[in-house]
């Protein structure tokens, strides 16, 4: 089994769930567009489609002769869920980094 965060480490990876979370998305899209930013083939762009199928966070059906992708949220609210047991630790220091910012604003305008 892949970990969420092996799958999301990659950029590549990262990339093509945020064209798909713009809507579905055909492999040959994704390809051009994959295949343009990150200067790869279209066997590896497959390979990082597969990943991404397996490990749940994609999903493919066809339409036709091509294969549509859909982003499954599923997996991404795994990773929210586990990333909102650090989000007490982060926000109290979030907030007092914005108040300070805002003071030191506040200083130069005056």
């Amino acid at each position: 089994m892949v970990h969420a965060f092996d799958v999301l480490g990659d950029p590549v990876r990262r990339r093509i769930l945020e064209l798909l979370s713009k809507g579905e998305h055909a492999s040959g899209e994704i390809v051009a567009v994959i295949g343009r930013e990150f200067g790869i083939s279209q066997p590896a762009v497959s390979q990082h489609l597969a990943v991404l199928r397996d490990s749940g966070f994609a999903s493919a059906r066809a339409e036709g002769t091509r294969r549509v992708y859909t982003v499954e949220t599923a997996p991404l609210r795994e990773v929210d869920a586990w990333l909102d047991r650090f989000r007490g630790e982060w926000l109290p220091k979030m907030d007092a980094l914005a108040l300070e910012v805002a003071r030191g604003k506040k200083k130069r305008r005056m």
